[in-house]
């Protein structure tokens, strides 16, 4: 195992020393005792930046189910680098803001930690695998973790509902990607990415490629809350602050992402893959920046602005996507920059996503609340708060200098090249490409402002706070602080992050023209007088506009019908489904053992009778068999009349005994056929089983003669006769088809396997001793639960 493989392992070793720092030194808070592993992680990762620029991935590979082909292979390219970067980097802040937001006196502090390293974990292992088995474990592992980490504060009803209306969503959309990822794996015989990567001409060519494709998407889509599953984000936000910041500005919701772009040199250059990638991030990055004005709670502002964004960073995959038609040379230059700006956004809303989340935190932390209608004139009380906003709204509004700005105008540059396209069918609904991501980034730029102005500007109102009002501890500033000094710095020296992560990134999603270099302009923030520079004075002219008036248009959003919305739908689809289910237990919940008995019986005859009806698989010849000798004729008569013994008793006794003596007749059986050994045994068996009926036989009420009509006889030996025939049917069938040769001449030289001169014995204690062992374990553990009822019952009843 490789120095990669314990890197990523090492947060769930931590999670089993992580109870004991919290439960033996009570006095420390426990984030200083995880803080040191994702500050580790992240700067054992920078090590590996210069020699994955240099474009040579790290691959190593672990055998996990080898005859599957199932390995734990890890790359490290330059796309997992960034992940990875992301995830270990921001988590360190998270886990230092956490130390100082998180009361180590009221908090299950063990849960909280255990839950975040379970998260971080399942994400660097889902970005670093190359095997597709394996980032389907860790991916619904994450969607575990995220369940937990949501419903952190299980008391709260909203956290219960929001945790589990994010796994419920997640979880389908990992469900699909798994049968996608499946249908790819059938089609390329490997489980590898890279693999299926040097055969994405066979699979395009291949029937599966377009479900496969839909399959996949679909997970990504749910996992980084793209319309129309974005509904769970916002309900999200019942988590605590630093696990906001965490899971929904850096890493889970950019798992979906991470998706998207790993599979692009597979599915690029599609026309289905472009307009689901695109169309759909596109009118998600506009519904995410209209919802977002109408709330009222700051981290919903903050939740609808992630969906927006997310959907921006979609788009723009989508429109680089069309690099792969064209393949490398000058005519694809204007689309591989889409995949650049993309992963550049990814990184900057990283930046400034999270320190908006951490300042949001503290906002609600000194304050008590986030609402804004209970906000304002915090400026001159919290003036370093106000600063951070300030950085962190104004990037996401993408004005400079902030990285926002850098970003937002390569995406205009994007729609731009993407309106002048002719294929695709784009010369006809190309122009609506800036239309719209001009349209969402007014919303966009007006939000960003209700952030910074109605919660830090206005009339402060102290009546409607619960507290007295104070700047932050230094612990929970400097993380979102060191957040916007990046938001800065990605600014004024972006050419030196391209060089060393965003480009090697892109040579990832774009392996084939990594190979031959990229044609890549410098960023600059100043390129004169473009369109996309008066698209940019444009938005702040008409959102200021619109934001001064916000009170005389906000009432449109009332006039949404409430009951279509997507949160409605959902609701109303829980709600039905449970009463759906309700009415269908209640129907076969009879509370009667017959009827369980019928269903299972019943289904069985239908099943099985029907499979060996249409699939014609019932075969018996009766010339291949030994003659029937007068004795065996006999024990089977007598087998019978035991067996109509027992239907007809009248007593428990009496048909304990009828099945007693079939019991001995089985045995009988085995001695006409040469086998005394497994006679003694039944003859065992059948003993101790006799007396353990008799014995909790004993306590049952006698037996009751049922009434019941013509029907329900009718339709018990109906199934009666039908399982008999079936069973029979199915051994002579299976004593007619030898499919495969017989086992048996392994077992024949059992005194040199197991130094055994009787075959039964030796399969049954070293052969098959496991089995033995725990079916022993199970009648123990059968016994002992007899053995309590009875005690149980005899000392009731001496009460």
């Amino acid at each position: 195992m490789s120095e990669l493989h314990l890197t990523t392992l090492m947060p769930f070793v931590y999670t089993l020393v992580v109870p004991f720092f919290y439960k033996y030194i009570r006095r420390i808070h426990t984030g200083w005792f995880v803080l040191p592993l994702p500050i580790l992680l992240f700067v054992y990762l920078i090590k590996h930046i210069s020699l994955v620029a240099r474009g040579k991935p790290i691959i190593h590979s672990v055998p996990w189910i080898p005859s599957l082909g199932i390995n734990y292979t890890i790359n490290i390219d330059g796309l997992a680098l960034i992940f990875g970067l992301i995830i270990s980097g921001i988590g360190a802040l998270v886990v230092l803001y956490s130390i100082y937001y998180l009361s180590k006196d009221r908090e299950a502090l063990q849960n909280f930690y255990v839950y975040l390293l379970l998260f971080m974990g399942a994400m660097l292992a889902v970005v670093f695998s190359d095997n597709i088995i394996v980032l389907y474990l860790f991916w619904e592992l994450t969607s575990i973790s995220s369940f937990l980490l949501i419903a952190y504060w299980y008391q709260r009803k909203s956290s219960r509902y929001g945790a589990q209306k994010a796994l419920l969503i997640t979880m389908f959309g990992g469900f699909l990607m798994l049968g996608g990822f499946l249908l790819l794996a059938n089609v390329t015989g490997t489980f590898s990415i890279g693999e299926m990567i040097l055969q994405a001409g066979k699979i395009k060519e291949h029937p599966v490629f377009l479900p496969a494709m839909l399959l996949i998407l679909l997970g990504a889509f749910t996992k980084s809350a793209q319309f129309p599953f974005h509904i769970w984000l916002p309900d999200a936000m019942e988590a605590p602050t630093p696990i906001s910041a965490y899971l929904h500005s850096a890493t889970m919701v950019k798992a979906g992402i991470y998706l998207i772009a790993r599979f692009t040199p597979i599915f690029g250059g599609n026309m289905a893959w472009f307009w689901a990638v695109s169309g759909i991030g596109l009118f998600t990055l506009f519904w995410g920046a209209f919802s977002a004005i109408r709330q009222r709670d700051l981290k919903a502002v903050l939740a609808y602005s992630t969906v927006s964004q997310l959907g921006m960073i979609t788009c723009l995959l989508g429109l680089g996507s069309v690099a792969m038609y064209y393949g490398p040379g000058e005519s694809s230059a204007l689309y591989t920059s889409a995949i650049l700006a993309a992963i550049f956004h990814l990184l900057n809303h990283s930046t400034f996503k999270g320190c908006l989340f951490m300042v949001v935190g503290i906002i609600d932390h000194q304050t008590g609340t986030r609402d804004i209608r209970r906000l304002g004139g915090l400026m001159n009380l919290m003036p370093v708060t106000f600063t951070l906003a300030v950085i962190g709204s104004f990037s996401m509004a993408g004005l400079p200098p902030f990285n926002g700005f850098l970003s937002k105008e390569m995406f205009f540059t994007s729609v731009l090249n993407a309106s002048h396209l002719d294929i695709f069918h784009m010369e006809t609904w190309g122009i609506m490409f800036p239309v719209i991501a001009w349209t969402a980034s007014v919303f966009t730029f007006i939000y960003c402002m209700i952030i910074v102005f109605k919660t830090f500007t206005g009339k402060y109102h102290p009546q409607k706070l619960e507290r007295k009002i104070n700047e932050a501890s230094w612990g929970l500033l400097l993380p979102p602080a060191l957040l916007a000094l990046l938001v800065v710095l990605f600014f004024f020296f972006p050419n030196v992050l391209a060089r060393y992560l965003l480009i090697p990134a892109m040579a990832s999603v774009l392996p084939d023209f990594g190979k031959t270099g990229f044609v890549v302009d410098p960023i600059e923030a100043w390129h004169g007088w473009t369109p996309e520079l008066l698209m940019t004075i444009g938005i702040v002219a008409i959102g200021t506009l619109m934001f001064v008036y916000l009170r005389k248009w906000i009432s449109i959003y009332a006039r949404l019908p409430v009951q279509f919305s997507l949160n409605n739908m959902y609701d109303q689809l829980l709600v039905k489904t449970e009463a759906f289910s309700a009415r269908l237990t209640r129907a076969y919940m009879t509370g009667f053992v017959r009827d369980y008995l019928l269903y299972i019986f019943a289904f069985f005859v239908v099943v099985l009778g029907g499979i060996m009806l249409f699939l014609d698989t019932f075969a018996y010849d009766p010339a291949a068999n030994n003659p029937i000798s007068i004795y065996e004729i006999i024990l089977a008569l007598a087998m019978v009349v035991c067996a109509l013994m027992v239907l007809f008793a009248r007593t428990r006794l009496v048909a304990i005994i009828g099945v007693g003596v079939m019991g001995y007749l089985v045995a009988m059986f085995f001695v006409v056929f040469r086998a005394p050994d497994l006679a003694l045994t039944q003859l065992v068996v059948e003993t101790v089983t006799t007396v353990l009926f008799l014995l909790c036989f004993y306590f049952l009420p006698e037996l009751k003669e049922e009434a019941g009509s013509i029907g329900l006889r009718a339709t018990n030996l109906a199934v009666a006769a039908g399982v008999g025939v079936i069973v029979t049917a199915m051994a002579l069938s299976a004593q007619g088809n030898r499919l495969f040769a017989p086992i048996s001449w392994f077992f024949e030289n059992s005194y040199e396997l197991a130094g055994a001169k009787n075959i039964v014995n030796a399969i049954l204690v070293d052969f098959r001793g496991f089995d033995t062992m725990f079916e022993i374990l199970v009648f123990s553990i059968a016994g002992l639960g007899v053995y309590t009822l009875i005690k149980l019952l005899t000392r009731r009843d001496q009460e």
